[in-house]
């Protein structure tokens, strides 16, 4: 059974899928780049790695095959433990390990693992759809010569044209006197107009405000005057008003996992001992493969819940990993 193609299925959904015995893939969503040397624009993505000190069987991947192949759960762990020791011997042997869309494992000079992820798969679901495109450059250098050039080529017509139109005026001049006083005269009827028709535009604006104004007084005088009977008068109603404040509610999906069981009598001893360490342990709801988990403690924020990882993961458990809950 090749479980690669289950790990994959889970990667889309989960932010850590763990293999028993062999190791862990986790994600990390990678915000949308610009590399501006070859205008290449790529969209946000899922970053996979991979942590080979998780080893421990929190469930998920047993569960998920077992639904998918319609077996056992005990089988299901039987079929990843038999997958996992054939992948060790296969890196003993050849030294090279490649999972389809997920990456490929080699072994360094010191026997440890070294993963290489894969760039062509994007397990952001968000993401869908997207993919990196070239940006061609804008050549604004010879639209801007090509602009300056036509420029230079038409100055020389207008100054000609300005030359023969001053010699023609000139002439004009000379030839008829009396033009110059006729223009004159029919400027100054166009100027006495334009202010003529401006002081009437303006006489038109002040008369219909004085009406207005008029009529808005005479509406006003009748209101005021007007009265109203109401036969049957509403009742006054008092409406009692709650001033306790609300508490505000707090989302807490973050969760540091202390491990799932199948047994409820097993995740309520867990529990009980985590609380006598001084944890704020606490069971969250029985997940849908039927495991009742318990968490060492839940967070509102990421940042809180990396915080109180690295303290549990120092002092107590080496395994203790971020659980995500989505609403």
């Amino acid at each position: 059974m090749k479980i690669e193609q289950y790990i994959s299925q889970l990667l889309y959904r989960y932010q850590c899928v763990a293999v028993p015995g062999f190791g862990a893939f986790l994600t990390e969503t990678q915000s949308a780049q610009l590399q501006e040397s070859t205008t290449s624009f790529f969209p946000p993505k899922k970053m996979i790695s991979f942590n080979a000190n998780l080893k421990n069987n929190d469930g998920l991947l047993a569960h998920h095959i077992a639904q998918a192949e319609k077996t056992s759960y005990d089988y299901a762990v039987s079929a990843i433990q038999f997958e996992v020791f054939n992948w060790k011997k296969r890196l003993e042997t050849h030294g090279v390990l490649s999972f389809k869309n997920i990456g490929t494992f080699r072994l360094n000079a010191d026997a440890n693992l070294v993963f290489t992820a894969e760039d062509n798969n994007n397990y952001l679901t968000t993401s869908f759809g997207l993919s990196p495109f070239v940006s061609p450059i804008v050549k604004r250098e010879l639209f801007e010569k090509a602009v300056e050039a036509k420029t230079l080529v038409q100055e020389p017509v207008i100054k000609h044209t300005l030359a023969v139109t001053t010699e023609e005026e000139e002439t004009s001049g000379q030839r008829y006197p009396f033009l110059r006083y006729a223009a004159i005269f029919v400027l100054g009827l166009g100027i006495t107009s334009s202010v003529g028709y401006s002081i009437y535009q303006k006489q038109i604006e002040n008369e219909t405000l004085l009406v207005e104004t008029s009529v808005q007084k005479k509406v006003q005088n009748k209101i005021q005057e007007a009265t109203f009977f109401i036969e049957s008068p509403i009742t006054n109603v008092t409406l009692a008003v709650n001033t306790t404040p609300k508490k505000e509610v707090v989302s807490l999906k973050y969760h540091i996992m202390a491990g799932s069981y199948r047994s409820e009598e097993n995740a309520n001893k867990e529990l009980r001992a985590l609380k006598k360490l001084g944890y704020d342990a606490r069971r969250i709801p029985e997940n849908k493969n039927g495991l009742y988990p318990v968490v060492y403690g839940s967070y509102a924020t990421f940042a809180e819940a990396q915080k109180a990882q690295k303290e549990i993961i120092e002092y107590e458990n080496p395994d203790a990993w971020i659980l995500i809950q989505t609403l």
